[in-house]
């Protein structure tokens, strides 16, 4: 269906809506690259105007990868709730925006409608709304989740402590796991990106954290981010696997460049669910997507950037997951360019993950050859706690080694709390308090007044 609008004596058109999609998105560099940008800021307000008059439902009756094609469009037509869509059936994309902003949408509202919203909608109004509607829409979504902690009840951020090391080296990790629990970090997962895919190697990185874990009763849950088919083959051979981490993306053909299918990641969702690993809950698989993963792999069907990134929620929402990650700013500048762009990203993913009911966090991060910096991210970090996020990153000094790219510090998490008056999840609040790392406040103590003294001694028993 082809979308006119006329500003001025001009006439813009665009041919369905893909087209429409794209050109009305906030200006990136991946989405200038693929060539679906606008070329103009009047062409994307152009697009704007004419996207705000599509109805909602259009979204149902004109799929943007074929359904033959494509096994994630199945998935967002067929899961389609059409009870919990009722209420906003006869919305226009602009009386969408309008709704989301009002008294109206509650969070109650908000929960019961998700089911009903489709990626390719959220994607659309979020296109219409400035941070500050994405801020405000975003903080009314509450998403809990739960395995040994309980993740995004209200006026809480938890912290994914990430304790990668270039050679895998238990010691090293070890430190900086122990350095990130001394800062109040782990609550979201202890979650280590391996060097090698060895499956030896992988399984004594599950049996170290489980260890940690264990002996020091600390209500977490460990992931090692391997391949799921490493994952599926380690439970299968008895490795202690809380989480299950896939990188997933918006269409079958990324999704197959990752060598994954939705039947792959149900397989790995029972798996882990047989082990009954969970204390207050069974949520047990962790997710990472980015924008400007299916250009880079050529699987984008001509679709703008931030439209894949949200249809691959619908492959996260479909397998109940503890943790939802937008690496916002690991790609590039091939993809986001600047600053400004990786904090719009940011918002934007937050926002429509919220908004189709996902637990999500974001990777508040940054490539050295970007034009971005700490200032930025800190800039990035605040919005994304005054949204509600549910959780971020905990890095060593900020800068992974093993990666290298910068993310945000524990010292970080300490800022956002503080200024936020957020806490940790309970479970793990309740263990730093045990352990005197922290007070009833939720403020750090005095680190000699502690009694995690025997957490340093995993570091003499870890092998060498």
């Amino acid at each position: 269906m082809r979308h006119r609008v006329a500003i001025g004596v001009r006439s813009h058109a665009f041919e369905g809506l893909a087209e429409l999609l794209a050109k009305a998105s906030p200006m990136r560099s991946g989405d200038a690259l693929a060539g679906v940008a606008a070329a103009s800021a009047e062409e994307r307000m152009a697009a704007r105007i004419a996207l705000a008059d599509v109805p909602l439902t259009a979204f149902l009756d004109e799929p943007l990868i074929p359904y033959e094609r494509d096994e994630v469009t199945r998935l967002i037509v067929d899961s389609h709730d059409a009870a919990a869509f009722a209420p906003l059936r006869s919305l226009t994309v602009g009386a969408f925006r309008d709704w989301l902003l009002s008294d109206a949408a509650t969070t109650e509202a908000l929960t019961a409608a998700a089911p009903g919203i489709t990626p390719e909608m959220a994607a659309a109004v979020s296109k219409l709304m400035r941070n500050q509607d994405l801020i405000l829409a975003a903080r009314k979504c509450r998403v809990v989740t739960a395995f040994r902690s309980t993740i995004g009840l209200p006026g809480r951020l938890a912290i994914r402590l990430q304790p990668n090391h270039p050679s895998d080296d238990a010691r090293g990790i070890l430190a900086s796991t122990l350095d990130g629990l001394l800062y109040g970090a782990g609550d979201a997962c202890i979650g280590i990106n391996p060097a090698s895919d060895e499956p030896r190697k992988l399984r004594a990185l599950w049996d170290l954290l489980d260890a940690l874990i264990s002996r020091h009763g600390i209500p977490t849950q460990s992931c090692v981010l391997a391949h799921v088919t490493r994952q599926i083959d380690a439970i299968e051979h008895g490795a202690p696997v809380d989480l299950v981490f896939q990188s997933v993306g918006g269409s079958e053909a990324l999704n197959t460049s990752f060598g994954i299918s939705l039947a792959l990641l149900r397989e790995a969702q029972d798996a882990a669910r047989s082990l009954k690993r969970g204390t207050v809950g069974d949520n047990v698989m962790y997710f990472e997507t980015g924008q400007g993963a299916a250009l880079s792999a050529n699987a984008h069907h001509g679709l703008d950037q931030q439209t894949c990134e949200a249809r691959a929620y619908a492959v996260c929402r479909a397998h109940a997951p503890l943790l939802v990650n937008s690496v916002v700013g690991f790609i590039g500048p091939e993809y986001l360019f600047d600053a400004k762009q990786i904090i719009r990203a940011g918002l934007e993913d937050h926002f429509c993950g919220k908004l189709l009911g996902l637990p999500m966090g974001v990777d508040v991060c940054y490539t050295n050859h970007a034009e971005a910096d700490q200032d930025d991210m800190d800039t990035l970090l605040t919005l994304l706690g005054a949204a509600g996020v549910n959780y971020v990153m905990g890095v060593p000094g900020a800068d992974d080694i093993m990666l290298g790219y910068q993310s945000t510090s524990f010292h970080d998490g300490l800022y956002l709390r503080e200024t936020l008056g957020l806490r940790h999840a309970p479970e793990f609040e309740q263990w730093l308090q045990r352990m005197r790392l922290i007070d009833d406040r939720g403020r750090l103590r005095d680190a000699r007044e502690s009694l995690a003294l025997p957490l340093l001694s995993a570091i003499d028993d870890a092998p060498r």
